[in-house]
């Protein structure tokens, strides 16, 4: 028996090794910019890193990333002036743009599209509506000069949240124990691509079962939906009281084929203006996402680039 669970524990091993292997052979891991938080209480990415971000678990798309010296993935540094134009992009990783080179980003097309501007793109991934407002609110200094910002807004996952504080989930994974982790590309590999979150959940699952906490959804789905609206709602107010929205200069990019009517008429109501971009994206008649997931692949994040130049350029005439 002894024998057996010594053999079991050394082919485990022996096999674990060679996967070791033949992901750093074939460069299948990503690697992902090591994130901090700032002395403004802002979550991003320490400046000065470069390296490749590997997407797809058949490496689908291998590009390059440059965090810029304000700690955020950019072909150039943010230096908003009274002098320029600037328009700023704020948002999850959808901004952020892992998936495609940092030199080809959405903030390139719109400056490609639109003469004498300058693109800012605050983009990180797991931002919500209220880590973007707060880190407008933080850098006031710099979003001041900024002519025109639009900011993402995915009603599921963006409005959870009243008001800001540091998202520790997320840096825990670079300390202790998870720092030594993600020295094995075989784990970072493996996390990639849903593996690891799946194993969680799995046990997450069975403890539920095992303690009887597994409960019975008793809520009629629409009195959830209901809920839920009236919650959000309440968030979104809560966090533009506390840190602030311009509505001159302020703008939301929202899909308002996963928004509720309802939402959209209390932002029209309300002087929020927004950016539809999900019939566009609809209209098109390539693929706008990267098929393995839901970001944006290059012929999207050009619609998207289009878009928001077009707006940008109404803004401008209305302005004159």
């Amino acid at each position: 028996m002894k024998k057996l669970v010594l053999k079991i524990v050394i082919y485990g091993f022996s096999i674990l090794l060679l996967f070791e292997v033949l992901v750093r052979i074939l460069n299948l891991a990503t690697e992902t910019p090591k994130r901090y938080i700032d002395d403004f209480n802002v979550e991003k990415s320490i400046p000065g890193q470069k390296g490749i971000s590997v997407t797809g678990n058949r490496r689908q798309h291998f590009a390059e990333y440059r965090i810029n010296s304000s700690g955020f993935n950019s072909y150039r540094n943010f230096c908003p002036t009274n002098q320029k134009k600037e328009i700023a992009l704020v948002g999850d990783s959808f901004i952020e743009g892992f998936h495609h080179n940092y030199y080809n980003s959405i903030g390139k097309k719109i400056e490609n599209n639109v003469e004498d501007i300058e693109v800012y793109e605050y983009g990180f991934s797991g931002y919500d509506m209220a880590d973007q407002l707060h880190l407008i609110h933080q850098y006031q200094d710099q979003f001041q000069y900024i002519d025109f910002v639009v900011i993402g807004l995915k009603y599921d996952n963006d409005l959870k949240r009243a008001f800001y504080y540091s998202n520790q989930d997320r840096m825990e994974y670079q300390l202790n124990i998870y720092s030594l982790l993600r020295k094995s590309e075989l784990v970072v590999y493996a996390n990639s691509i849903g593996v690891i979150s799946n194993i969680r959940s799995f046990i997450s699952h069975l403890k539920a079962v095992l303690s009887f906490r597994e409960q019975k959804q008793t809520t009629a789905i629409k009195d959830f939906e209901k809920f839920q609206e009236e919650v959000y709602v309440d968030n979104f107010k809560s966090l533009v009281s506390l840190y602030g929205f311009d509505k001159t200069r302020f703008y939301l990019l929202i899909d308002e084929r996963q928004t509720p009517k309802s939402f959209m008429h209390f932002l029209k109501d309300n002087g929020f203006k927004y950016i539809e971009m999900g019939e566009v994206l609809s209209n098109s008649t390539k693929e706008t996402t990267l098929g393995y997931d839901f970001h944006w692949n290059n012929n999207g994040r050009t619609i998207i680039a289009n878009l928001v130049a077009t707006y940008y350029k109404r803004y401008k005439m209305e302005k004159q």
